[in-house]
């Protein structure tokens, strides 16, 4: 895929069938242009790993900076990340699935933002090495290199967050807490500390975050005039000015100017 920018490229690659509950997909993107390129990673309550092969690329969330010079975990990410390519960067990004994070590294971190070194995590210094190994190999074998090195990490997934999957297809319509507790006989209370554990945020923050991306989507490559009413309704705000407010929750932008500027905007898959 190619950007605006003459000499930028960025190019996904899904994981294959074996990882395709726990990755879904990796993000590469080379900066070989002589300027710095801005882009807003629009929030995805998913976790990412990212590494920086070249020139070290810089990430901003809210009044955090955050350097990255080889490996960093970054989520769940709930609201807009800024982030600048440098001349020379060499950007990998793995797209981690619904709990995979957990089944990799436990809950360690995951309340609010994280970020961190993810030998932080495991208390090894064993992704410094992997960045080692990594470094000066092609792109199709770093991911090949990677997902070797993630097999014996992951762990099986839990009984209890099956229960809540299975009803976690549509926040918008069904609250999969109140469901699972109804089905299972579990308090709400403990459904609600085992959503937050194996995800990372509660599902009241993922209806919202819906009921956004459903608005997100229709504006997508539209350039003409838009209309707001319509949008509102088939997203089911209460009007245009509740609209308005989580845009710039979730981007910083109003929606205006997501229209206008949407080019700069990465978004993760889920």
């Amino acid at each position: 895929m190619q950007d605006r920018h003459q000499d930028y490229c960025e190019h996904r690659i899904h994981a294959p069938a074996e990882f395709a509950g726990v990755i879904t997909y990796f993000y590469w993107a080379l900066n070989g242009t002589g300027d710095d390129i801005n882009k807003i990673l629009v929030p995805s309550f998913q976790t990412i790993m990212v590494f920086s092969f070249g020139s070290p690329v810089r990430f901003k969330a809210g009044a955090d900076s955050l350097p990255l010079d080889q490996c960093l975990v970054l989520g769940p990410i709930k609201r807009p990340v800024e982030y600048t390519l440098p001349a020379g960067a060499d950007l990998l990004v793995i797209n981690f699935k619904d709990d995979a994070f957990y089944r990799f590294f436990g809950p360690a971190l995951m309340s609010g933002m994280i970020a961190a070194h993810p030998d932080q995590l495991l208390q090894q210094n064993c992704f410094t090495q992997l960045w080692l190994s990594l470094k000066d190999e092609t792109l199709e074998m770093r991911t090949e290199l990677i997902l070797d090195f993630c097999r014996p990490y992951l762990k099986c997934r839990e009984v209890s967050f099956q229960d809540i999957s299975k009803e976690a297809s549509n926040y918008r319509v069904i609250n999969p807490v109140k469901a699972v507790a109804q089905k299972t006989g579990q308090s709400l209370r403990n459904v609600q500390l085992n959503h937050k554990k194996y995800l990372g945020y509660t599902a009241k923050e993922r209806g919202r975050y819906e009921r956004f991306l459903k608005a997100m989507l229709l504006l997508q490559n539209q350039a003409a005039k838009v209309d707001w009413l319509e949008v509102v309704e088939a997203c089911g705000y209460y009007d245009q000015s509740q609209l308005i407010h989580d845009f710039k929750h979730y981007l910083g932008l109003s929606p205006g100017r997501y229209v206008k500027f949407q080019a700069e905007v990465c978004r993760v898959d889920v």
